[in-house]
């Protein structure tokens, strides 16, 4: 009996003394080997993204999402030291569904699990809603949104990825009156954000170029039957239809026009100038014209090993979307590490000054608003059922060959 007693005595003092060398283990301050366990650990910084990744946009979404994923995975492989602190940054997806509602409800959630920087939204009206929730939290969003309200909203957390609607549209208006010589011009939009914003400018700046608007009609970003629309624009007899819209609807409205035998060509923005809309149109995407914000990637400083680096890793080719999206993600990174911090509010006036050497611009910088300084427009048409540089505008490249007429 004694012995049992002793024996539960011992074990007893040799569970207190383990629990006591526990503790003092952990409440002791750490050594050196202690640091540099902390330090091998190091930070995870989370980037949020936002785009549509399901239903007719879901190509675009996965597109610029591929982008952001290799700068995440380039910058990682650069073993970044920021703060002192060893760091790796995590991407955090997130399916918008290019719906307002559901991008505010997003917005939100990045802010509750603190993530460092958005890159995203990828549609104007997306982004402006959700822009409202980052400014209040201060946190830097770097969105793919065109629609030039975006960032005349005076926050300063709002910055650019491509240049924005009023720079494209005063570049396409004038380019249809004074290298397609059209006189009689139609416009079409999708009433989305994007959509209305870019048909805007291309209106003001078709006007001040001296060409006439001679109708102006509108759908939605679901529509895909559009022939009472064409059959009412048959009867002015226009020189040019521009859309603003998607290509969801312009590839349709392509084919429609075609068949309805309307021989005017249709010109359109960036959401139309991609590989979708040729499978999308077939053979009628023949002579349309889209434009697209920055330099052919072929022209761009690190074009060329990016389609190449891109193709290895996601085996497709670079659609349109992807180039700036790395590039936005790179910039977020690169002023982090300018500010030595991770800390939006630290880094947020390093990302307002940045001048970087990126994929699509030697020097991606911000103007006072967060709209690129020197973006470039490119001009494209389907020729042989392939995009072909007609011009490019800005951006510093000189411009291509001169364009046909619109009656060619």
């Amino acid at each position: 009996m004694q012995l049992t007693k002793m024996t539960r005595l011992s074990l007893a003092v040799a569970a207190a003394l383990t629990l006591a060398a526990c503790g003092n283990k952990q409440e002791a301050p750490a050594d050196a080997s202690g640091a540099q366990a902390g330090a091998a650990t190091g930070e995870v910084v989370k980037l949020g993204f936002a785009a549509p990744l399901t239903g007719p946009q879901s190509h675009y979404g996965e597109e610029y999402k591929n982008g952001v994923t290799l700068a995440i995975e380039d910058a990682n492989a650069e073993k970044p030291t920021i703060g002192g602190k060893p760091v790796t940054f995590e991407l955090v997806a997130e399916d918008d569904q290019a719906d307002p509602k559901t991008a505010t409800q997003l917005a939100q959630k990045f802010v509750d699990n603190q993530v460092s920087g958005i890159v995203g939204h990828f549609n104007s009206g997306t982004s402006i809603p959700a822009s409202k929730i980052y400014s209040d939290a201060g946190l830097p969003q770097v969105a793919m949104a065109t629609a030039p309200a975006y960032t005349q909203q005076g926050y300063k957390t709002t910055f650019r990825s491509m240049t924005s609607d009023t720079q494209q549209g005063s570049v396409m208006g004038k380019f249809v009156v004074e290298k397609l010589a059209a006189k009689k011009i139609v416009i079409v939009d999708d009433r989305t954000a994007y959509g209305q914003g870019l048909a805007d400018e291309f209106e003001k700046a078709v006007k001040a170029a001296g060409g006439e608007v001679v109708k102006r009609e509108f759908t939605n970003d679901k529509a895909t039957d559009f022939a009472a629309i064409i059959t009412s624009i048959k009867g002015v007899a226009p020189d040019v239809v521009f859309f603003g819209g998607a290509d969801a609807q312009s590839a349709p409205m392509a084919k429609q026009m075609k068949r309805l035998g309307l021989k005017a060509p249709l010109v359109s923005g960036e959401m139309t100038k991609t590989p979708t809309f040729l499978k999308l149109a077939g053979k009628e995407a023949e002579g349309t014209i889209a434009s697209l914000a920055g330099l052919p990637l072929e022209k761009m400083p690190k074009g060329s090993d990016y389609a190449t680096r891109y193709k290895a890793r996601f085996n497709a080719d670079v659609a349109t979307y992807s180039p700036y999206g790395y590039d936005a993600t790179r910039v977020i990174i690169a002023a982090m590490k300018e500010a030595n911090s991770t800390k939006p509010a630290d880094y947020l006036p390093k990302l307002a000054a940045i001048n970087y050497s990126g994929v699509t611009s030697a020097s991606w910088s911000y103007d006072q608003n967060g709209d690129l300084k020197d973006g470039g427009i490119t001009v494209y048409k389907v020729e042989g059922g392939e995009w072909k540089v007609m011009e490019t505008v800005g951006g510093g490249a000189a411009a291509a060959a001169p364009a046909a007429s619109a009656a060619q």
